[in-house]
């Protein structure tokens, strides 16, 4: 193993980047990249490196969907990397602008009656979480719209 990713992976948990950008689908691909660029630093094969940034990109969606659900369009997306001593670990906040605290929720959609709509909504993000766990060895998420908190974090190892 060369010896940059060696060192990057001696100290578990260790702080490789973080990232902020306007909780919008054109950033998806910033986080995408620098996923993909730390990957590559860690020792990840192209196929790793791939399946991280599907991951990436699926939760990223996720989160700022449901962002914008909770507080409109004035999210940030705070996504920060750690080197694991077997991986990466990703973790993916909403953040109220120039703020390091999660939003405050504005509206509580768990107090919304259920309808069809919400049902058939609940059940898409069922599948994109499915679909993340399929590239990645752990996947969490938090969705707490009465603390205005949310929350992805994600695991992926290296194979080698």
């Amino acid at each position: 193993m060369p010896d940059a990713p060696r060192k990057l992976l001696e100290s578990p948990r260790k702080l490789l980047a973080e990232l902020k950008v306007p909780a919008e689908p054109a950033f998806v691909s910033v986080a995408k990249r620098v996923a993909a660029s730390l990957g590559g630093q860690l020792g990840f094969n192209l196929e790793e490196i791939d399946e991280l940034t599907i991951a990436v990109a699926q939760s990223c969606a996720s989160m700022i969907e449901q962002a914008a659900e909770m507080w409109g369009d004035d999210a940030t997306l705070k996504v920060t990397y750690r080197a694991t001593d077997r991986g990466i670990a990703i973790e993916l906040d909403a953040l109220a602008p120039e703020s390091d605290q999660a939003l405050p929720a504005t509206r509580h959609q768990h107090a919304l009656p259920a309808t069809a709509h919400s049902q058939e909504l609940e059940a898409q993000r069922a599948l994109a979480r499915d679909m993340i766990r399929l590239f990645v060895n752990d996947f969490r998420h938090q969705v707490d719209s009465g603390r205005g908190e949310i929350r992805f974090r994600m695991v992926k190892y290296r194979i080698s």
